[in-house]
């Protein structure tokens, strides 16, 4: 028996270890690449990046949420989504806790409450710990907690619309080590997720409460373990495909790789800082260049080190170039605006105004709706890839093994 077949028929729908498995959700041949969601994600992320304005960054959150709504499928990386909502919101809450507690470098006038302050010596003169809260701290602190959580609820977006084993596929074979590393860490936010929620309906079917503290700590020893489970089962399947095998390269290819990937590095580091300078806005575009240059170089280099070979990979179509097109002009809309709209896009704190939406960054921001059009939707009807393809002998045991793998869950929560 295959290890396929061992990890079905134990109740895993997935290749032991594997992050695309077997079991997934099927995904579509016309799929759309998973790099183009990360930059259509990104897009908004840069553009969340550029204003405070709590209208414009409620507009990128609606936004990004209606799109995933319509286009993620019924993945486990996908049902990440609510996850990092719920931590922007976290965030938002903290931030403002901080403003209340820790005071805020803005200065206010209109006070809403005095807490009792701490006396600190005079080494801590700056900070305080309680005294006045004002409302323009607040609305200071409201104005930055919004764009960090906005942030994060950009690359949650990323996250639940961009399959992490189809990404790991486009990456050059210079970045492989790092890339498995990274989409490991990627998946283990959703793969938590999964097993929390799987955990708790374990729970119920006992009849034992699922909501509360007590409840999330008492599933944390069984999550604990299936963490440890998939990480032994996924180390076990990278050195069976050897992970880690190098070809032989001479000393000189290697050393010029180093030189032209570091160099590329500085170069677009460089260039980048002379691009948001004002007075390096006359170099910064030509060494932003060459460090690409000397970057992507480096990397086709390094590319001849490695053995591995990609089966079907995801080819960059028409709908890829408008998804991340979309996000791109999203950005590139926002930075214009910045630039001749200042107050509208970071309204002041002090006095306290009221937002005003911008017609014209709003519009802007509009058109990140655009993959909900063009990228293929998760359609009952889609055709299998690759990596999904399963035969129908083990699909129709699935309802069973599916029990079975409760059935473990509730026996993991109840050895607790």
């Amino acid at each position: 028996m295959s290890g396929t077949d061992r990890a079905v028929v134990a109740g895993h729908p997935r290749t032991a270890g594997h992050p695309g498995a077997a079991g997934h959700p099927r995904t579509a041949r016309g799929a759309l690449h998973a790099g183009a969601w990360w930059l259509w994600a990104l897009g908004l992320a840069t553009a969340a990046s550029r204003t405070t304005n709590p209208l414009l960054l409620g507009l990128l959150v609606a936004v990004a949420g209606y799109v995933v709504a319509t286009r993620r499928t019924d993945a486990p990386w996908a049902r990440s989504y609510g996850a990092f909502l719920k931590l922007g919101l976290v965030v938002l809450a903290i931030r403002l806790c901080f403003a209340v507690l820790l005071g805020s470098p803005i200065p206010g006038t209109h006070v809403l409450v005095t807490l009792p302050e701490v006396p600190l010596p005079d080494w801590a003169q700056g900070v305080r710990i309680g005294g006045r809260v004002t409302a323009e701290g607040l609305t200071f602190a409201l104005y930055d907690g919004l764009k960090l959580a906005t942030l994060l609820i950009c690359v949650g977006a990323a996250n639940a619309l961009a399959n992490p084993a189809r990404l790991l596929k486009s990456l050059p074979g210079a970045l492989y080590e790092a890339g498995v590393a990274v989409v490991v860490a990627m998946s283990f936010a959703p793969n938590l997720v999964s097993d929390v929620q799987r955990l708790r309906a374990a729970r119920r079917l006992r009849g034992r409460p699922d909501r509360g503290v007590r409840a999330l700590l008492q599933v944390g020893l069984p999550v604990l373990e299936g963490a440890l489970e998939r990480s032994v089962a996924l180390a076990a399947a990278m050195d069976a495909r050897g992970y880690g095998r190098t070809a032989h390269v001479p000393p000189a290819v290697a050393r010029a790789t180093a030189v032209l990937t570091l160099g590329g590095l500085l170069g677009v580091c460089a260039g980048t800082y002379g691009l948001l300078a004002a007075q390096g806005a006359g170099f910064g575009l030509p060494v932003l260049l060459a460090g690409l240059a000397a970057a992507l170089g480096g990397l086709w280099l390094g590319g001849r080190r490695s053995v591995r070979s990609r089966y079907r990979p995801d080819r960059w179509g028409a709908r890829a170039w408008l998804v991340s097109g979309s996000g791109v002009a999203v950005a590139g809309l926002m930075i214009w605006a910045a630039s001749y709209a200042p107050q509208a896009l970071n309204p002041p704190a002090v006095p306290l105004t009221a937002p005003v939406l911008p017609l014209w960054p709003a519009a802007g921001v509009l058109v990140g709706l655009l993959p909900a059009v063009v990228a293929p939707g998760p359609g009952p009807g889609s055709a299998p890839g690759p990596e999904s393809a399963v035969p129908t002998a083990r699909k129709a045991v699935q309802p069973q093994n599916a029990i079975q793998q409760t059935s473990e869950d509730t026996g993991k929560e109840a050895t607790r």
